[in-house]
C-alpha cells in the first residue's frame, strides 16, 4: 500500500470560508473525506499549518517514511526558498498543488518557488487538484 502525506500551507484551514468565489464551499476536512474514499489503496496522512518552519519539519519527517507527498504551499509558494530547499533536500517526489490557477492571479501570485523543486505543479483545478496529484503520484 502506497503511503502519501497531504500538506496544507497557511489559511487553508480556512477553505470553505476562505473567499469562496475564488476556493470554493467545501472545507479541507469535506473533501479529504472524498479522497479517502475515492482512493482506497492509498494510506493517507494529512497535515496543515500556518507556520513555514512547521512544514519545513513535516517534510523532512516524512523524507523515507510516505511514498510521496502532495503539498499546497498557499502563499509560501511564492516566498519561501526555505521550503524549495526543503523539497530538493528529501528524497521523495512532491507534486505541489494550487487550487486557483495562480498563472491568473495577481503578478506577485504568478512565480512559485516551491514548484521549481517539486516533480510537477498542478493549478486551476479546484480541489480536484489533490486528487490529480495522488493520480500523478500513482503513475494512474
Amino acid at each position: 500500500m502506497k503511503k502519501i502525506l497531504i500538506i496544507n500551507g497557511p489559511n487553508l484551514n480556512l477553505l470553505g470560508r476562505r473567499e469562496p468565489e475564488i476556493y470554493g464551499h467545501l472545507s479541507f476536512d469535506d473533501y479529504y473525506a472524498e479522497l479517502l474514499h475515492r482512493f482506497p489503496e492509498v494510506s493517507f496522512d494529512y497535515y496543515q499549518s500556518n507556520h513555514e518552519g512547521c512544514l519545513i519539519d513535516k517534510l523532512q519527517e516524512a523524507d523515507g517514511v510516505y511514498d510521496g507527498v502532495v503539498m499546497n504551499p498557499g502563499a509560501y509558494a511564492h516566498t519561501s526558498i526555505a521550503l524549495a530547499d526543503c523539497i530538493r533536500a528529501i528524497g521523495i517526489p512532491v507534486v505541489e498543488v494550487h487550487i486557483s490557477d495562480i498563472s491568473q492571479r495577481e503578478p506577485y501570485r504568478r512565480h512559485s518557488y516551491t514548484a521549481e523543486a517539486c516533480v510537477s505543479c498542478i493549478s486551476g483545478k479546484g480541489l480536484e487538484g489533490y486528487a490529480l496529484g495522488v493520480g500523478e503520484l500513482l503513475g494512474i
